[in-house]
């Protein structure tokens, strides 16, 4: 065990830590703060609450994983890092989720791009939303101090070969392209992100806000399923939550009460309305799942005359936003330009075709480069998201319909990725669309596209980004919170991660939580010090 990983570290010297699948017998913890999720959101929010006195208690439905655990080996780690195993889909399966379930949630396996909140996303929340607060200055000195925490910066290394063909696509054909931030410290560039970082690089909460609410006097548990909160009039009394088995997913039978004088929900823009919605907590106006964003993601891939190795080196290092917000907010669905890393089981379950095509296909897996299309939704009426609700069991789901008007924007994301290609020299193009052939030339690739079908489970989709469903506003009639987070009917209730985003925002979301999530808890911190 290195004592160079400061996780390892903490653990020896003490740090209150509970893995709720070794507990035998039901309890009751009491805090000033309980929050749920240990994500952007919930580490922000306990690491900001811990340094002011409070005493705080983190709880993470997933496990605390950390660098002893991180292998660099695909199948364990979807398994045992991601929601459902990484196999969350969409209500009807046609779009694949890819959401973390761990201490430090998604920034444990992001891969690490770090952008601010567009400034226009920004301006249209505080002009057509009335959201003063959120306005470009005034949101710049959270995002600084947040960039300072995580230690993020444009990746001063050059890109791999695999982000830099984006790069000279955008080249040749004019079209603008910038390098990524990324949150990473004494970063290797081995390429694993997204099973998490063995190197202990990467400056997600795991390894920043946990570590810094712990060392606060902080308790975790992990492997603790928040279930319902429990109200006592107008406040909530307390939590009542399952400590999970052995497996991690099973729940044991143990109940942990915890009681607070204040809650905070950081349990993702999925888990958060499904925590609301089965503690059936006052919603008036019916608005917690509702308007719930992904920013779709379609992707091509192209087969490049020179190996490209995409599975090596740092995943994300270029972007382009030529397309963002070319159309204004509110016109055609804009689209913001990656790269995604192909590690052979993620390309395995994303490459088309079966059998011995897809076999022909992966063979070439070295030689491949794929650009992916985020799709900023919820600007535009229509594009109003999806909805969250329960499944039988308890556990929620995402119900996301992808409208006509998202549809013509990923026929043109998938355009422009192809023109992109062929522009860098690909020798074939495919769209990661079932109906998609190899194409040989952008002539025939575009109209090729032009023709595809485009229809849910023919167009392969996938989201890492889940936004909204309990929406912030200045109107209740139309939110769940107000621009601090703090619920419109429940008076000790915050909620502090991607679920109260009123749209997507249009580009990764881990530093738009963050600097929320900080500027939601310094005025949460004075709130509680004069409530004493």
């Amino acid at each position: 065990m290195s004592m160079n990983d400061p996780i390892a570290r903490g653990l020896a010297a003490g740090w209150n830590v509970t893995d709720a699948s070794k507990l035998s017998e039901n309890r009751t913890v009491e805090a000033d703060v309980v929050v749920i999720g240990t994500g952007a959101g919930g580490g922000t929010t306990a690491e900001i609450l811990a340094r002011q006195g409070l005493s705080v208690i983190l709880v993470e439905e997933g496990r605390l994983y950390y660098q002893k655990d991180f292998k660099m080996d695909e199948l364990t780690s979807y398994a045992n890092l991601y929601q459902e195993g990484m196999s969350r889909v969409t209500a009807d399966g046609a779009i694949a989720i890819l959401q973390g379930r761990c201490v430090g949630g998604s920034t444990t396996v992001n891969w690490t791009s770090s952008f601010r909140t567009p400034d226009e996303t920004l301006t249209y929340w505080s002009q057509e939303l009335g959201l003063e607060g959120l306005a470009p200055d005034a949101m710049a000195p959270w995002f600084e101090g947040r960039e300072q925490r995580h230690n993020m910066a444009p990746w001063e290394t050059p890109p791999n070969l695999n982000n830099d063909i984006l790069r000279q696509g955008c080249e040749k054909l004019g079209y603008s392209w910038q390098v990524i931030p990324r949150n990473v410290k004494g970063c290797w560039n081995s390429g694993y992100c997204g099973v998490g970082c063995p190197t202990n690089a990467k400056q997600g909460a795991l390894l920043t806000t946990i570590p810094g609410a712990l060392d606060h006097k902080a308790q975790l548990f992990h492997g603790l399923r928040a279930e319902r909160l429990v109200m006592s009039q107008d406040r909530i009394d307390h939590l009542l939550a399952s400590a999970m088995g052995p497996d991690g997913v099973t729940p044991s039978g143990v109940t942990i009460t915890l009681k607070a004088r204040q809650f905070v929900v950081a349990a993702s823009a999925i888990g958060s309305p499904g925590l609301l919605l089965r503690s059936q907590l006052p919603d008036p106006y019916q608005r917690v799942g509702k308007r719930s964003f992904i920013h779709p993601v379609n992707a091509t891939v192209a087969r490049m005359p020179a190996k490209i190795d995409p599975f090596y080196g740092a995943p994300q290092s270029i972007y382009s936003d030529e397309f963002n917000f070319k159309a204004g907010t509110d016109g055609p669905a804009g689209y913001k330009l990656e790269v995604p890393p192909l590690h052979p089981a993620m390309a395995a379950g994303v490459v088309p075709g079966h059998g011995q095509p897809q076999r022909d296909n992966l063979g070439q897996l070295p030689w491949m480069q794929s650009v992916i299309a985020l799709l900023r939704d919820g600007f535009h009426p229509d594009s109003p998201g999806g909805t969250v609700s329960l499944r039988d069991d308890g556990n929620p789901v995402l119900d996301y319909p992808i409208t006509d008007y998202l549809w013509q924007g990923l026929r043109k994301a998938y355009l422009t990725m192809a023109e992109i290609q062929f522009a860098a020299g690909a020798e074939a193009v495919q769209a990661m669309h079932l109906d998609s052939d190899w194409y040989t030339s952008w002539n025939q690739a575009r109209d090729a596209i032009n023709n595809l079908p485009m229809k849910p489970h023919r167009a392969r989709l996938f989201t890492a980004h889940q936004m909204g469903g309990c929406s912030m506003g200045t109107d209740p009639k139309t939110s769940v919170v107000n621009s601090f987070g703090e619920h419109h009917h429940i008076a000790n209730l915050n909620i502090h991660d991607a679920s109260i985003f009123p749209t997507s925002i249009g580009a990764n979301p881990q530093l738009s939580v963050y600097a929320l999530a900080a500027r939601n808890s310094s005025r949460l911190a004075q709130r509680l010090a004069n409530s004493a």
